[in-house]
């Protein structure tokens, strides 16, 4: 789907595609904001999950809204943002919660604000303008950006508080200020305004709601019509540059497989699994081969080069796939050594050879550059290394990305 096809779709074409939607109404409004278009919104399994664990409550009904696609246009139309459910303006929820992904996402959280007329900073707002939220995957790693515009933030797993912070917004008269107080200095909750540089431990969700699913499937996202389910939670590896090693759980959570499998729903014929270690859980091939098995595509957020075998090779190319994709963080084996990298030049060789043998058209390695240790010499080897696997499969890609230290990891600051 091209951007220019997702930009010409109206509101009403976006819901008709749509399967799985709630619409339905309550006696508490909440606005759930994506600070980025449509099609990324659709593709968030946080932002998911977190749709349908509100409007499972009988008191509460939550509507999507997104980041128009054109800001500018949208501005210079004059029309305020409204939500996707029942096209009803921003500013008339009386609270607005915010799944932040990245920093550069802040941008369009203004956006958002601006367009609904509510005041963008959490300072210039009443106790007459909306409570305004914010959660998601941004916390894990630095909150710190988001407190000006935030009346309060949820820290990390956002599932355990999310019922509680939603019934101290009306318990507290819909006033962002007395909701702010009310939480400051608890687990899980970061208030800019009284906690400061204080950052407090991140919230873990309980074990029993997981696996995160999607709720509502839709062509018109990044993910094409995929319904997405969590196999993991948090990662089990120590990598120093990852905001991961800020997980509260110690390591990693598996789901099992029959509760991956049993909540695919009929209609869907494409799955997503999720997680930051897929492939380390133990039973990814019996996961995989359930969903191939029974006549769907799969596709895998993250395939670890060390955990790739012969059989689970072929049942992703059973399941669509036609790029192995595997990560090497390293220019070097001694910049994947500093970084705790557990990748070696023998597992991404492995994967190239498996890709030829399940006839993938490519071989696609993430690879990331810049750390301070790295030398001339680390990126002369990793181009010799590129010969060597070219010699291996005919189409090798690199997805290089630079190093960015990220707070709360071994490399801040780095």
């Amino acid at each position: 789907m091209s951007r220019s096809r997702t930009i010409a779709l109206s509101r009403r074409e976006l819901l008709e595609a749509e399967v799985g939607r709630f619409q339905r109404d309550a006696p508490r409004r909440v606005a759930l904001v994506y600070p980025s278009p449509y099609r990324a919104a659709m593709s968030s399994l946080g932002y998911q999950s977190l749709y349908r664990q509100l409007n499972l409550r009988s008191d509460v009904v939550c509507d999507r809204v997104v980041l128009p696609d054109d800001v500018p246009a949208h501005r210079a139309s004059g029309k305020p943002l409204t939500s996707l459910e029942r096209d009803l303006p921003l500013s008339h929820y009386p609270v607005l919660a915010f799944s932040v992904a990245y920093e550069l996402e802040i941008g369009g959280v203004v956006d958002c604000l601006e367009l609904a007329g509510i005041p963008v900073l959490a300072k210039d707002r009443g106790p007459n303008d909306p409570v305004v939220l914010a959660g998601g995957p941004l916390t894990f790693s630095n909150p710190a950006p988001l407190a000006p515009f935030f009346d309060l933030i949820v820290l990390g797993e956002g599932e355990s508080l999310l019922d509680e912070v939603v019934d101290l917004c009306w318990d507290h008269g819909l006033d962002g200020a007395r909701v702010g107080e009310a939480v400051s200095g608890r687990p899980g909750y970061y208030v800019g305004s009284h906690d400061g540089d204080d950052v407090p431990a991140i919230a873990q969700a309980d074990s029993a709601l997981l696996p995160a699913r999607s709720q509502i499937i839709t062509p018109h996202t990044e993910l094409s019509s995929m319904f997405l389910t969590e196999a993991v939670r948090g990662c089990s590896r120590g990598c120093t540059y990852c905001v991961m090693r800020r997980s509260t759980n110690g390591g990693m959570r598996t789901v099992p497989p029959d509760a991956i499998l049993g909540g695919i729903p009929e209609q869907a014929r494409r799955v997503g699994l999720v997680g930051a270690g897929v492939t380390d859980h133990p039973r990814v091939a019996d996961i995989v081969r359930g969903v191939v098995d029974g006549g769907r595509e799969v596709g895998i957020s993250s395939l670890r080069a060390d955990r790739l075998t012969d059989e689970l090779v072929g049942l992703l190319a059973r399941g669509g796939y036609r790029t192995l994709t595997v990560a090497a963080d390293g220019a070097s084996e001694r910049m994947r050594r500093i970084v705790e990298r557990s990748t070696k030049a023998e597992h991404l060789i492995r994967s190239a050879e498996l890709a030829k043998k399940h006839r993938l058209h490519s071989t696609k390695i993430y690879m990331m550059v810049g750390h301070p240790d790295e030398r001339d010499e680390d990126i002369d080897e990793l181009i010799d290394f590129a010969l060597e696997l070219r010699k291996v499969h005919s189409r090798i890609v690199f997805g290089v990305a630079p190093f960015v230290a990220k707070r709360h990891t071994p490399l801040d600051g780095a």
